[in-house]
């Protein structure tokens, strides 16, 4: 099938790379502007560098609807679109241009989690399982009807990379199997309850600090969910961390915030439901990622 892909992060290269396998014509490939990253050095994204590998045309619309992106669909004359995390909202003349529309790879089982962080919210409110749902695209965001699911249990030591990873590889499966659906005309097409949708909101350092006076669970899902941004952070003995991994400590009748410990094991802190949490992997402001072991090695945490 003649496709023009739309996506920007390592997310979307995992199913840009299986429909290249699979044989299909990707006839174009629209990613985001070139942005200034790494000490702002413009980079490219990780789709546009995947496309060039393989001699794929890319185009970087700075707008959707000044009517240039439209010129470039209809010249492309693709069958399909796909969207994989594109991180642009189409507009309807482009919805509606190619002969078998537009779908995307959506990491959530919609109607729960649409928007921009479906990942880190579902670990964020400790769901159990999650998954990727192809859909078609409409005007509005992530509500078109379904054509597949794929579901997954979520590890409870699950951190969000881990699970973006192995989401990224379920969707490109399902993507993969939805395809010959749409040419051989069986595609299904399963509207959304619209009533029981959620939002994943876009993330913020405003989520970042810890508050000890909630739960450990509580705690752990923070942690887990917002790696590796914007990452949870406490301050400790007066010392200002990054949090990357936990441990589920013990029972304690000391304040929430409390310091019970500080040895090889880690920092343990007490939570506010009657439990401690053992912080076993961190970063100090101005520091390196490292186990908590080894930082307590040529520093002392009082408690």
């Amino acid at each position: 099938m003649r496709i023009l892909f739309m996506g920007t992060p390592d997310f979307a290269v995992v199913s840009l790379q299986r429909l290249v396998e699979d044989g299909h014509n990707i006839c174009g490939v629209f990613t985001q502007p070139d942005k200034p990253r790494n000490r702002n050095k413009v980079t490219f994204s990780p789709v546009k560098e995947y496309a060039l590998s393989q001699g794929i045309r890319v185009y970087q619309p700075l707008k959707m609807r000044d009517g240039e992106a439209l010129r470039i669909v209809q010249e492309l004359a693709p069958d399909l679109i796909v969207v994989v995390a594109y991180g642009r909202l189409l507009p309807e003349e482009i919805l509606n241009a190619p002969k078998y529309g537009c779908i995307n790879v959506h990491a959530s089982l919609l109607p729960k989690y649409r928007g921009a962080a479906p990942i880190n919210w579902a670990i964020l409110n400790g769901e159990k399982e999650t998954g990727v749902a192809i859909q078609y695209m409409v005007k509005e965001l992530d509500a078109g009807d379904v054509i597949r699911t794929a579901v997954t249990p979520i590890d409870p030591e699950e951190d969000a990379p881990s699970l973006w990873a192995r989401l990224a590889e379920l969707g490109a499966e399902a993507l993969s199997a939805t395809i010959p659906t749409l040419e051989n005309g069986t595609a299904v097409r399963i509207p959304q309850d619209h009533a029981a949708h959620t939002y994943a909101s876009m993330l913020s350092r405003e989520m970042s600090p810890i508050d000890w006076t909630r739960s450990c669970a509580e705690i752990r899902n923070q942690v887990r969910g917002l790696i590796p941004w914007p990452c949870a952070t406490t301050q400790l003995d007066g010392n200002n961390f990054k949090v990357f991994r936990t441990e589920v400590g013990h029972t304690t009748d000391k304040a929430p915030g409390t310091i019970l410990a500080a040895d090889k094991r880690g920092i343990e802190v007490a939570c506010g439901d009657g439990k401690s949490l053992l912080i076993t992997e961190l970063q100090a402001e101005g520091g390196k990622r490292m186990a908590a072991a080894a930082y307590l090695l040529g520093h002392t945490i009082h408690f």
